[in-house]
Protein backbone atom coordinates (compact mmCIF):
# COMPACT_ATOMS: atom_id res chain seq x y z
CA UNK A 1 0.00 0.00 0.00
CA UNK A 2 1.70 3.25 -0.89
CA UNK A 3 0.69 6.56 1.13
CA UNK A 4 1.18 9.70 -0.77
CA UNK A 5 2.44 12.48 2.05
CA UNK A 6 1.07 15.97 0.74
CA UNK A 7 3.81 17.98 0.56
CA UNK A 8 4.75 20.77 2.78
CA UNK A 9 5.32 23.54 0.88
CA UNK A 10 2.05 23.73 -0.91
CA UNK A 11 0.94 25.30 3.04
CA UNK A 12 3.72 27.21 2.98
CA UNK A 13 2.74 28.85 -0.24
CA UNK A 14 -0.82 29.30 0.52
CA UNK A 15 0.59 30.99 3.69
CA UNK A 16 2.48 33.72 1.85
CA UNK A 17 -0.73 35.44 0.11
CA UNK A 18 -2.39 35.71 3.19
CA UNK A 19 0.91 37.38 5.16
CA UNK A 20 1.48 39.30 2.37
CA UNK A 21 -2.43 40.93 2.85
CA UNK A 22 -2.09 41.30 6.75
CA UNK A 23 1.13 43.66 5.84
CA UNK A 24 -1.08 45.46 3.10
CA UNK A 25 -3.94 45.86 5.84
CA UNK A 26 -1.34 47.43 8.10
CA UNK A 27 0.55 49.78 5.78
CA UNK A 28 -3.26 51.16 4.65
CA UNK A 29 -4.37 51.57 8.44
CA UNK A 30 -0.82 53.22 8.79
CA UNK A 31 -1.36 55.09 6.27
CA UNK A 32 -4.58 56.52 7.51
CA UNK A 33 -3.24 57.80 10.31
CA UNK A 34 -1.68 61.34 9.39
CA UNK A 35 0.57 61.78 12.83
CA UNK A 36 2.39 58.45 12.52
CA UNK A 37 3.35 59.16 8.84
CA UNK A 38 4.75 62.02 9.97
CA UNK A 39 7.05 60.70 12.74
CA UNK A 40 7.81 57.92 10.79
CA UNK A 41 8.91 61.08 7.75
CA UNK A 42 11.19 62.68 10.58
CA UNK A 43 12.85 59.09 11.51
CA UNK A 44 13.21 58.50 7.87
CA UNK A 45 14.79 62.21 7.49
CA UNK A 46 17.21 61.79 10.24
CA UNK A 47 18.49 58.28 8.78
CA UNK A 48 18.86 60.04 5.21
CA UNK A 49 20.57 62.81 7.40
CA UNK A 50 23.05 60.58 9.01
CA UNK A 51 23.44 58.18 6.13
CA UNK A 52 24.44 61.13 3.49
CA UNK A 53 26.17 63.79 6.11
CA UNK A 54 29.38 63.84 3.93
CA UNK A 55 27.62 64.33 0.82
CA UNK A 56 25.04 66.74 2.20
CA UNK A 57 28.01 68.76 4.65
CA UNK A 58 29.69 71.49 2.86
CA UNK A 59 32.29 72.17 5.75
CA UNK A 60 34.25 70.24 8.40
CA UNK A 61 32.37 69.46 10.70
CA UNK A 62 35.58 69.72 13.15
CA UNK A 63 37.80 72.02 11.44
CA UNK A 64 37.85 75.45 13.26
CA UNK A 65 37.77 78.53 11.26
CA UNK A 66 37.98 81.83 13.94
CA UNK A 67 37.65 84.32 11.40
CA UNK A 68 33.97 83.09 10.69
CA UNK A 69 33.10 82.03 14.32
CA UNK A 70 29.62 83.11 15.25
CA UNK A 71 28.44 83.83 12.13
CA UNK A 72 24.60 84.24 11.43
CA UNK A 73 22.75 82.13 9.15
CA UNK A 74 23.33 82.65 5.78
CA UNK A 75 23.89 81.25 2.27
CA UNK A 76 27.45 80.32 2.77
CA UNK A 77 26.39 78.52 6.44
CA UNK A 78 23.00 77.97 6.20
CA UNK A 79 22.34 77.69 10.10
CA UNK A 80 25.35 79.61 11.31
CA UNK A 81 28.63 79.02 12.89
CA UNK A 82 29.65 78.23 16.34
CA UNK A 83 32.26 79.96 18.55
CA UNK A 84 35.08 78.22 16.89
CA UNK A 85 33.77 79.05 13.19
CA UNK A 86 32.36 75.32 12.61
CA UNK A 87 28.95 75.11 9.97
CA UNK A 88 26.23 74.42 12.40
CA UNK A 89 25.04 72.50 9.88
CA UNK A 90 26.89 70.27 9.22
CA UNK A 91 27.55 69.70 12.48
CA UNK A 92 23.37 68.64 13.06
CA UNK A 93 23.90 66.57 10.16
CA UNK A 94 26.94 64.31 11.84
CA UNK A 95 25.17 64.51 15.22
CA UNK A 96 22.52 62.58 13.67
CA UNK A 97 25.16 59.64 13.56
CA UNK A 98 25.97 59.86 17.12
CA UNK A 99 21.83 60.20 18.15
CA UNK A 100 20.61 56.88 16.32
CA UNK A 101 24.51 55.04 17.51
CA UNK A 102 23.14 56.01 21.38
CA UNK A 103 19.28 54.98 20.30
CA UNK A 104 20.74 51.86 18.99
CA UNK A 105 23.09 50.85 21.61
CA UNK A 106 20.40 51.47 23.73
CA UNK A 107 17.64 49.69 22.52
CA UNK A 108 19.33 46.85 21.27
CA UNK A 109 20.82 46.13 24.94
CA UNK A 110 17.78 47.19 27.21
CA UNK A 111 14.91 45.79 25.58
CA UNK A 112 15.92 42.36 25.39
CA UNK A 113 17.77 42.31 28.78
CA UNK A 114 14.02 43.56 30.55
CA UNK A 115 12.17 40.73 28.05
CA UNK A 116 14.25 38.23 29.18
CA UNK A 117 14.17 39.44 33.32
CA UNK A 118 10.46 39.70 32.84
CA UNK A 119 8.95 36.94 30.86
CA UNK A 120 11.21 34.59 33.19
CA UNK A 121 10.20 36.67 36.50
CA UNK A 122 6.77 35.93 35.07
CA UNK A 123 7.09 32.25 33.92
CA UNK A 124 8.85 30.90 37.03
CA UNK A 125 6.91 33.01 40.14
CA UNK A 126 8.14 32.15 43.43
CA UNK A 127 11.31 33.37 45.13
CA UNK A 128 12.39 34.37 41.81
CA UNK A 129 9.79 36.58 40.32
CA UNK A 130 9.76 38.48 43.69
CA UNK A 131 13.50 38.99 43.62
CA UNK A 132 13.74 40.21 39.96
CA UNK A 133 11.00 42.75 40.82
CA UNK A 134 12.33 43.92 43.83
CA UNK A 135 15.53 44.42 41.93
CA UNK A 136 12.68 46.33 39.79
CA UNK A 137 11.24 48.42 41.77
CA UNK A 138 14.84 49.90 43.24
CA UNK A 139 15.68 50.67 39.48
CA UNK A 140 12.10 52.54 39.21
CA UNK A 141 11.82 54.03 42.56
CA UNK A 142 15.23 56.58 41.19
CA UNK A 143 14.23 59.11 38.36
CA UNK A 144 15.89 57.53 35.30
CA UNK A 145 18.20 60.90 34.65
CA UNK A 146 19.87 61.14 38.06
CA UNK A 147 20.20 56.80 37.66
CA UNK A 148 22.11 57.68 34.41
CA UNK A 149 24.26 60.42 36.18
CA UNK A 150 25.46 58.56 38.85
CA UNK A 151 26.95 55.07 36.67
CA UNK A 152 27.93 57.43 34.22
CA UNK A 153 29.44 59.46 36.62
CA UNK A 154 31.35 55.92 37.75
CA UNK A 155 32.14 54.75 34.00
CA UNK A 156 33.40 57.92 33.05
CA UNK A 157 32.49 60.54 30.40
CA UNK A 158 32.18 58.97 26.81
CA UNK A 159 29.17 58.16 24.30
CA UNK A 160 29.56 54.51 24.94
CA UNK A 161 29.80 54.47 28.50
CA UNK A 162 26.26 57.35 28.21
CA UNK A 163 24.62 54.39 25.90
CA UNK A 164 25.56 51.94 28.69
CA UNK A 165 24.34 54.17 31.99
CA UNK A 166 21.29 54.35 29.84
CA UNK A 167 20.89 50.87 29.11
CA UNK A 168 20.86 50.44 32.58
CA UNK A 169 18.19 52.50 33.52
CA UNK A 170 15.87 51.45 30.76
CA UNK A 171 15.39 47.70 30.89
CA UNK A 172 13.18 48.10 34.22
CA UNK A 173 10.03 48.92 32.07
CA UNK A 174 10.30 45.91 29.75
CA UNK A 175 10.64 43.98 32.18
CA UNK A 176 7.79 45.19 34.19
CA UNK A 177 6.02 44.75 30.82
CA UNK A 178 7.04 41.15 30.11
CA UNK A 179 6.14 40.22 33.69
CA UNK A 180 2.78 40.51 33.33
CA UNK A 181 2.24 38.86 29.88
CA UNK A 182 4.15 36.06 31.35
CA UNK A 183 1.38 36.31 33.93
CA UNK A 184 -1.37 36.25 31.60
CA UNK A 185 0.30 33.40 29.33
CA UNK A 186 2.34 30.97 31.88
CA UNK A 187 -1.17 29.08 33.24
CA UNK A 188 -2.99 29.62 29.32
CA UNK A 189 -3.79 25.71 28.27
CA UNK A 190 -1.50 25.71 25.14
CA UNK A 191 1.60 26.23 27.72
CA UNK A 192 0.42 23.58 30.28
CA UNK A 193 0.35 21.15 27.38
CA UNK A 194 3.66 21.49 25.95
CA UNK A 195 4.56 21.01 30.00
CA UNK A 196 2.64 17.87 29.99
CA UNK A 197 4.44 17.13 26.99
CA UNK A 198 7.85 18.00 28.48
CA UNK A 199 8.82 21.28 27.28
CA UNK A 200 11.49 22.23 29.69
CA UNK A 201 10.76 26.01 31.11
CA UNK A 202 13.66 27.47 29.22
CA UNK A 203 11.72 26.30 25.35
CA UNK A 204 8.24 27.90 27.49
CA UNK A 205 10.35 31.45 27.92
CA UNK A 206 12.12 31.96 24.85
CA UNK A 207 9.14 29.95 22.44
CA UNK A 208 5.92 30.77 23.77
CA UNK A 209 6.18 33.67 26.45
CA UNK A 210 8.57 36.32 24.52
CA UNK A 211 6.83 36.00 21.28
CA UNK A 212 3.60 36.84 22.99
CA UNK A 213 5.22 40.34 24.31
CA UNK A 214 7.09 41.33 21.07
CA UNK A 215 3.90 43.64 19.79
CA UNK A 216 4.12 45.25 23.49
CA UNK A 217 8.05 45.71 23.45
CA UNK A 218 8.10 47.36 19.96
CA UNK A 219 5.57 49.94 21.15
CA UNK A 220 7.30 50.78 24.04
CA UNK A 221 10.88 50.63 22.47
CA UNK A 222 8.89 53.21 20.13
CA UNK A 223 8.16 55.66 22.50
CA UNK A 224 11.10 55.21 24.81
CA UNK A 225 13.92 56.61 22.09
CA UNK A 226 12.59 60.07 22.57
CA UNK A 227 13.45 59.83 26.15
CA UNK A 228 16.83 57.82 25.52
CA UNK A 229 17.45 60.92 23.07
CA UNK A 230 16.52 63.27 25.98
CA UNK A 231 18.94 61.41 28.29
CA UNK A 232 21.90 61.40 26.36
CA UNK A 233 21.46 64.91 25.39
CA UNK A 234 21.43 65.67 29.17
CA UNK A 235 24.44 63.89 30.00
CA UNK A 236 26.02 65.75 26.75
CA UNK A 237 24.72 69.02 28.27
CA UNK A 238 26.73 68.53 31.40
CA UNK A 239 30.23 67.42 29.86
CA UNK A 240 29.51 63.21 30.79
CA UNK A 241 28.31 62.39 27.13
CA UNK A 242 30.14 62.58 23.86
CA UNK A 243 32.82 64.62 24.76
CA UNK A 244 34.42 67.35 22.37
CA UNK A 245 35.02 68.01 19.22
CA UNK A 246 31.95 65.72 18.55
CA UNK A 247 28.89 66.92 17.21
CA UNK A 248 26.57 65.63 19.99
CA UNK A 249 23.62 67.99 20.23
CA UNK A 250 23.01 68.25 23.66
CA UNK A 251 26.74 69.49 23.93
CA UNK A 252 26.86 71.93 21.10
CA UNK A 253 23.44 73.39 23.43
CA UNK A 254 26.11 73.56 26.44
CA UNK A 255 28.54 75.68 24.62
CA UNK A 256 26.08 77.76 22.58
CA UNK A 257 24.28 78.76 25.91
CA UNK A 258 26.55 81.55 26.26
CA UNK A 259 25.69 83.13 23.35
CA UNK A 260 22.16 82.52 23.58
CA UNK A 261 21.20 86.23 24.02
CA UNK A 262 23.41 87.42 20.67
CA UNK A 263 23.81 84.56 18.65
CA UNK A 264 21.06 82.40 19.16
CA UNK A 265 21.57 80.34 16.29
CA UNK A 266 24.10 78.26 18.55
CA UNK A 267 22.06 76.60 21.12
CA UNK A 268 18.76 76.62 19.36
CA UNK A 269 19.21 74.94 16.36
CA UNK A 270 20.87 72.26 18.48
CA UNK A 271 17.86 72.39 20.18
CA UNK A 272 15.36 72.33 17.52
CA UNK A 273 16.54 69.24 16.23
CA UNK A 274 16.61 67.14 19.42
CA UNK A 275 13.06 69.17 19.74
CA UNK A 276 11.92 67.57 16.26
CA UNK A 277 13.45 64.08 16.65
CA UNK A 278 11.66 63.53 19.91
CA UNK A 279 8.34 64.04 18.32
CA UNK A 280 8.72 62.10 15.50
CA UNK A 281 9.60 59.20 18.26
CA UNK A 282 6.80 60.12 19.95
CA UNK A 283 4.28 60.21 17.08
CA UNK A 284 5.65 57.14 15.63
CA UNK A 285 5.29 55.24 19.17
CA UNK A 286 1.61 56.46 19.52
CA UNK A 287 0.82 55.63 15.83
CA UNK A 288 2.14 52.16 16.25
CA UNK A 289 0.34 51.80 19.74
CA UNK A 290 -2.88 52.38 18.15
CA UNK A 291 -2.32 49.84 15.40
CA UNK A 292 -1.02 46.95 17.71
CA UNK A 293 -3.44 46.93 20.34
CA UNK A 294 -5.43 44.22 20.10
CA UNK A 295 -8.60 46.41 21.74
CA UNK A 296 -7.95 49.29 19.54
CA UNK A 297 -7.51 46.93 16.32
CA UNK A 298 -11.27 45.40 17.11
CA UNK A 299 -12.67 48.39 16.85
CA UNK A 300 -11.04 49.49 13.30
Amino acid sequence: MTITVPPLQATDTASHPARMREVQKFARRFLRNPLGVAGLAILLLLVLAAALAPLLAGHDPYLPDLAGRLAPPGATHWFGTDELGRDIFTRILYGARLTLLIVGLVVVTSAPLGLVIGAAAGTAGGFADAAFMRLTDVFLAVPKLMLALAFVAALGPGIVNAALAITLTSWPPYARLARAEALVVRDSDYVNAIRLAGGSELRIIFLHVIPMCISSVIVRMTLDMAGIILTAAGLGFIGLGAQPPLPEWGAMISTGRKFIFDQWWVATIPGCAIFIVSLGFNLLGDAMRDLLDPHLRRRA
